[in-house]
Order: C-alpha cells, then sequence, then structure tokens
C-alpha cells in the first residue's frame, strides 16, 4: 500500500473516533501503535500512530469548536444569512449562518421579509440547536446588504433547470445540481429499491462524466493536449464549486486534478495513492466530512472499483476476450462496488438491493449519455429555446433511467430490508475491508480468513443479550406523524405507532424498522392509537419485518385502507389482536402498561378518530409516562372526568403534534408532566406545534423536546431519576420540585 494510502487511512481511523466518541479508547490504540512503532524504529507505524492520535485531536477540537459556535450564535440578537434559495414568509430555507465570528450550515423559517437565493440579510428570530445545524424560527429578515456569488450561481441554476426541464426539473435538478428535495417520494424509493439512488445525488461518477465531454470538447476545438487539459479541470473546479462543493464531487475534482498533473509531468501514480489524496483533501478543508455519507460512499465505491480492477486482470482478463471480457469487468466492478458499500448502505437506508449490479450496469450507458446533455442544457440556459430544445432531447433518457429503475425495483425480492445493530454493521465493515485486501493482494487467503472470521461473528451477534438495564421511551423521527418506542430493560420493545405512508413507500420501512433493528431485540407488541395515515401508514412494514407478538387497537369503526391492510397483515402472521378498553394491562420486563382510553361507549357517537385515541399509560417504577396519540379536547375532558388520579405522568407525548385543538389547560394542569415530547415534521403546513401550546407546556415546567429541530429523542430512566438524550447528548431532567425551563418559546 503506498505511503499517502497508508497515512490517509490513519487519520481518517483517528478522525471517526474522535468524532464517534471515542477519544480516550482511541488516543490509547494511537499511543501504542506509536510506541510500538518507534521501539521497532518503523517510522511508517510511529507514522501511523501519529496521524490517528492526530485526528483524535482534530475532531475533538472541531466538535467543541462547532459546539462552541452554536452557543455563541444562540446568545447573539441577529444573525447574517447566506440564503440559498428563494426565501418569502412560510417557507423554510437552507441558509449558513454567521454571527460570534463563527459560521454553521442552519435552517430559517421566514416570518417577514423576503429575498433572493444567494442574498447576504441580517435577521432576527429565535435560533435553536438542530442536530449538526441550527434552526431559525421566526426569522424576520432585512433588506439584502450583499450577495454570495456561487451561491447565487447555484440559485439561478435551480431557476434555469425549473423553467428550462419543466415537468422533469425535479430529476433533473438532482442529477445536475445534487438537489434532491423536490424528488418525490415513490421515485427516491424505487431507486433504493433497484439499487440506484446513489444517482440521485451528485457523485464522483456524474462530475468523471461531465469532465470526460469537456476533454471532448476541448479537444474538438483543437486545443493543444496540455492547454485541454488545463481547460477540463479549471471548468470541472468551477463546477464542483457552483453546486456547493459535495464531499464526493470534491473528491472526484481531486483525484482528475491530480491524475491530469501525473499525466502532464508524466510521472505515473499509484491509482491507491490518487484516491487516498482524493479522499483527504476534503477532510482537510472540513473535517466533519468524515461523517457525510456520500462522502463515505463515494470513496467506499471508488475503493471497490480499483478492488474490483485488479482482481479482474487476475480472473476474466485470462479467458474473456472482446465484448464479453468488457461487460464481465464491468459486471464484476458492480459487484465489489455493491459489497463494498454494503454495510453503508444497510445502516443508513435500511434496505439492500439485491439487483443493484445488474441495475447498474443497465443504467450505465444510459447516464453516460444523459449527463453530458443535462449539463449542455443547463449551459445553454441564457439561450431559452435552444435550452429547451436540448431538454426536451433529454427526456427520453430521464423516461428510460426512471423506467429502469422501476423495472428493477419491480423484481420479486429486488430489495431486502435489513437494519444492522451497531455491532453489526461494524462486523460488516471489516468484512468489506478484508473482501477489499483479497482482491487486491497476490496473496489472498489470509484476507479471506479475516473476512469468514467477520462474518462468524455476524452471525453470532444476534444470540448476545440486549437492553440497557433502564426502561426507555424512543420518540422516533418520522416527519409529520407519530412512532414511539418503549423498550423496556431487557431488550424487547413496545410500538406505539408506526409513522406516515406515502404512495409507494411508508415510515415503517424507512425509519422505524432500521431505528429497532439497529439497537436490536424483538417487536414483543404494536399498539395503534388511531387509524389516520400518519400513524398507521408504516404498520403493514412493521408487521411483516417485526412480528410482533400482539396488536392492541381502539378498533375505530371507518378506518382507511392502510388501516385495514394492516389489520389483515397481522391476521396473515398470526398475530393476537386486542381490542383496547380502559382498564387493560400487559407487562413486560416490569414494565407495566395500562390503557386509560378509549371507551366503547364514548367512541360510538364519535365521527373523529383523534378522540377515540388509544391512551396508555406506561409506569416503571415511580416513573410515568403518558402516551395520548392525537387525543383532542374532547377526549381530555372524558379522561379528566373518568381517569384524573391516574394522569399524573413525568413525561407526556403531546397530543396531535402540539395543535392548538389538544393540550388544554386542565388536562395539563392534571398531568404536571416534567419532559414534553412533540412528534412533528419540519415546516409543515399544518402551523404544528402551536405557540400557545407551547407557551402553555413552558408555563408547566416541561421540557420540550421536538423531533423537527433534534430528530429523534430519548428518555431514560432507572425507576428513579430522568435523563434526556438527543444528537448523542444525555443530560439529566430536573426533579419535580425544580421544574427545568422549557427548551421551546413562544415567538418573540
Amino acid at each position: 500500500m503506498p505511503l499517502v494510502a497508508a497515512a490517509g487511512l490513519a487519520y481518517v481511523a483517528g478522525l471517526l473516533a474522535g468524532f464517534g466518541g471515542a477519544v480516550l479508547p482511541g488516543g490509547v490504540c494511537g499511543a501504542v501503535v506509536l510506541g510500538w512503532g518507534a521501539w521497532r524504529r518503523d517510522a511508517r507505524i510511529a507514522g501511523a500512530g501519529l496521524l490517528a492520535v492526530a485526528g483524535i485531536g482534530v475532531a475533538w477540537g472541531s466538535a467543541r469548536q462547532a459546539a462552541a459556535c452554536v452557543a455563541g450564535l444562540a446568545r447573539a440578537a441577529s444573525w447574517t444569512l447566506t440564503l440559498e434559495d428563494l426565501a418569502v414568509p412560510g417557507v423554510v430555507v437552507p441558509v449558513t449562518v454567521d454571527g460570534d465570528g463563527c459560521r454553521t450550515a442552519g435552517r430559517a423559517s421566514v416570518l417577514r421579509g423576503a429575498a433572493q437565493g444567494g442574498d447576504v440579510v441580517t435577521a432576527r428570530g429565535l435560533l435553536v440547536p438542530a442536530g449538526r445545524v441550527v434552526f431559525i424560527r421566526y426569522a424576520d429578515l432585512g433588506p439584502a446588504r450583499g450577495d454570495a456569488g456561487l451561491v447565487r450561481l447555484r440559485s439561478r441554476a435551480r431557476r434555469s433547470i425549473d423553467a428550462t426541464f419543466r415537468g422533469d426539473a425535479a430529476l433533473a435538478r438532482a442529477l445536475l445540481i445534487a438537489d434532491a428535495r423536490t424528488l418525490p417520494a415513490d421515485l427516491r424509493d424505487r431507486f433504493a429499491d433497484a439499487g440506484l439512488v446513489h444517482l440521485l445525488s451528485i457523485s464522483g461518477l456524474h462530475v468523471a462524466i461531465i469532465a470526460a465531454a469537456m476533454q471532448l470538447v476541448f479537444q474538438a476545438a483543437r486545443l493543444p493536449r496540455t492547454a485541454a487539459t488545463v481547460a477540463t479541470v479549471a471548468a470541472t473546479g468551477l463546477y464542483v464549486a457552483m453546486i456547493g462543493a459535495p464531499p464526493p464531487a470534491v473528491r472526484s475534482g481531486t483525484m482528475l486534478a491530480a491524475a491530469a498533473l501525473s499525466r502532464l509531468l508524466q510521472r505515473p501514480t499509484s491509482p491507491w495513492a490518487t484516491i487516498a489524496l482524493g479522499a483527504l483533501v476534503p477532510l482537510l478543508l472540513a473535517p466533519a466530512t468524515v461523517l457525510d455519507l456520500g462522502y463515505q460512499l463515494s470513496v467506499a465505491g471508488i475503493v471497490g472499483l480499483a478492488a474490483s480492477g485488479r482482481l479482474a486482470r487476475r480472473t476474466l482478463d485470462g479467458w474473456l476476450q472482446g465484448w464479453r471480457r468488457t461487460v464481465g469487468r464491468e459486471l464484476l466492478a458492480s459487484v465489489v462496488a455493491s459489497l463494498v458499500t454494503l454495510p453503508l448502505v444497510a445502516w443508513t437506508f435500511g434496505r439492500v438491493s439485491v439487483v443493484a449490479p445488474v441495475a447498474n450496469l443497465a443504467a450505465g450507458p444510459v447516464v453516460t449519455l444523459l449527463q453530458p446533455a443535462l449539463f449542455l442544457a443547463l449551459l445553454c440556459a441564457p439561450v431559452p429555446t435552444f435550452a429547451r430544445f436540448v431538454a426536451d432531447a433529454t427526456h427520453p433518457l430521464l423516461w428510460l433511467l426512471d423506467q429502469l429503475a422501476r423495472a428493477a425495483a419491480m423484481i420479486p425480492h429486488a430489495s431486502v430490508t435489513v437494519a444492522p445493530t451497531f455491532s453489526a454493521a461494524c462486523a460488516c465493515g471489516a468484512a468489506a475491508a478484508a473482501f477489499v485486501l483479497a482482491c487486491t493482494s497476490r496473496r489472498p487467503a489470509r484476507p479471506t480468513l479475516a473476512a469468514a472470521a467477520a462474518l462468524a461473528v455476524l452471525a453470532w451477534l444476534p444470540a448476545l443479550p440486549t437492553g440497557s438495564g433502564r426502561a426507555e421511551l424512543h420518540m422516533i423521527d418520522v416527519g409529520q406523524g407519530d412512532a414511539v418506542a418503549l423498550r423496556t430493560p431487557r431488550g424487547k420493545w413496545v410500538l406505539f405507532d408506526a409513522g406516515p405512508g406515502w404512495r409507494g413507500g411508508d415510515a415503517g420501512r424507512s425509519a422505524v424498522i432500521p431505528y429497532l433493528r439497529r439497537r436490536g431485540g424483538p417487536l414483543a407488541a404494536f399498539v395503534l392509537s388511531h387509524p389516520h395515515l400518519d400513524h398507521v401508514g408504516g404498520a403493514v412494514s412493521v408487521i411483516e419485518a417485526l412480528r410482533p407478538r400482539a396488536y392492541w387497537d381502539a378498533a375505530f369503526a371507518g378506518g382507511g385502507s392502510a388501516y385495514r391492510a394492516s389489520l389483515t397483515a397481522a391476521d396473515a402472521a398470526l398475530i393476537e389482536w386486542h381490542r383496547v378498553h380502559p382498564g387493560d394491562t400487559f407487562a413486560i420486563d416490569g414494565v407495566k402498561v395500562t390503557f386509560l382510553a378509549p371507551d366503547s361507549a364514548w367512541t360510538a357517537a364519535l365521527r373523529d378518530p383523534n378522540e377515540a385515541s388509544t391512551v396508555a399509560l406506561v409506569r416503571y417504577g415511580a416513573v410515568r409516562f403518558l402516551l395520548v396519540g392525537d387525543a383532542e379536547r374532547g377526549e381530555e375532558a372524558w379522561l379528566l372526568q373518568h381517569a384524573d388520579a391516574g394522569l399524573r405522568a413525568d413525561v407526556l407525548k403531546v397530543g396531535h403534534h402540539g395543535s392548538r385543538t389538544s393540550s388544554t389547560g386542565p388536562f395539563l394542569a392534571a398531568v404536571r408532566p416534567r419532559v414534553a415530547l412533540v412528534s412533528v415534521g419540519l415546516g409543515n403546513s399544518y402551523g404544528h406545534p402551536d405557540a400557545e401550546v407551547l407557551g402553555a407546556l413552558a408555563a408547566a415546567g416541561a421540557e420540550v423536546v421536538r423531533t423537527d429541530l433534534v430528530g429523534s429523542a430519548v428518555v431514560r430512566t432507572d425507576g428513579r431519576r430522568i435523563t434526556l438524550e438527543t444528537n448523542g447528548i444525555e443530560w439529566p431532567v430536573a426533579p419535580d420540585s425544580s421544574p427545568a425551563p422549557s427548551r421551546d418559546l413562544s415567538p418573540p
């Protein structure tokens, strides 16, 4: 392995350890490697240890600096925003936030003012941390006082694509400028099932195709070879900057520049050294890039392609000739790249496409023709008539690409739903690394044995015990919907609702199943609060994949097709169905679930399923959780009349996503929650959660946690004390005698 590749691998390992929270164990391991290298007087080993320690230090310092930046921005009264898209009242727009001497990415929900993409404005509002970014609520935008050239160029490109491609604009945006926000959910799902989802974001493939096309154009213009190469590198760099410099594109552009420089200097360079250089440059610009999925997939994919080339020379080139060898090499490359990226795909997307190698082989020629044509249409945007002519010419190719994805996704068992635990993902990663070594090594026996050992560990992992010894309530981020999972001290799950569904997909498959499987443990029961699509949409996927032992349901008459499908799936899986009655109880591993509502006499006269929501009281030790589904004022009044003494709870899953139709004053006075969980989609059209409800929760002393701002959240208890975790940070909840201030505020 070239020295630069070994150095890059050590530095990346250090960054992953530092950002992953393993600063102390990672530092000790790096120091041991450093000491071992010094003892053996081997500069390569010692250097690897030193670079690993340096990576840990850089990651630790970067994380602390980012936290300090967010804290400083939260204290500021106003901020300078660079808008990445058109901003008008009522929209949520991506922004770059400057203030207090630092800069970070974020989003802003615009209350007043308007500006174009690329404008630099001063804004006021309420800034709250939202994972690795910040979210500015109620943003009041001032007049533009400058512009960011490249951001404005990207915004203009977005508008040009919309005007030029019209009906094909959403897919063209993704393929040209890495903007996948407007893609329909069903299109994403079928590309994921077909193993083509990587085509929907700018990757090294896109950049390489466009660079090759520009090289041909410059050579056709009779530029000298050197000038054509330099012009190609410069034009590719401009394109990468225009699309926002996503890490995969930076990686590809760096490799292109390194290869061009090698040719110009007539100095041959190892492909592994070029790959390492391309992987390191984005990390030197922004160390946190190591956590970016696109970057990880891009690097893993190019490593797989390089490994497949070595394997093809040893296995195929001797007995295949002509077009058979070409097809064989392409198919082998697709298979190897798919296997190398499999751990990342399984961990992130919760599914593995079985047909990916063949689908990519079929889609490759289409993308090779399509990408330059799309780029040409974008370049011709100043001449709308010609640009539309070129865009219309790309329509058959866009249609064909979509049809290839549709056909591949429709093959029975085209994709397998998976969701490995962290330990399983690490075992898969070790197996993939050993597989790469086996492909590239002249002596593949040892790495093959290492890959087999990793797979053996993977096979035994399900037999290991799960559970943390504490009861946990997980509010899973499913957007505008509900999915709340109760985990017992021994690792069993009870799921309350399964998130929304949409045409061609659902949150059960995309969010809930991966979330539960990553953490391990069986699903003991599924509880449906009511049959609205944002609660039952993912139920069929959950039932078929996780096979709960019991299905609890209020059986409200008039449920839609998704609700009926969930009952059919439960019946087919021989899952025991229970109708909820007030007072029904079940207990698992010391955690007791008691249903307080609905009552059949109460629901008989109702038309709104919200008012017939299943209400459950969960108790572990002295700690109580109250889960109310979408219960509104009427059902809250019924509960106050029939179960007032049982409503007191430390943790409240706020009704109806924080709508003003729920969480009345008398109800909150009876519950007196210390923690209020709000499951709500970012920038939803319903205005959830309501500002008055948030104010009432704050007045009640509840610490408010919202999925639109922090993503998934976990409440843990040992039966006495309570802790909250969001974004990997866990903190204790104040005792009832001294309620903590709310983490949410009403509008300024």
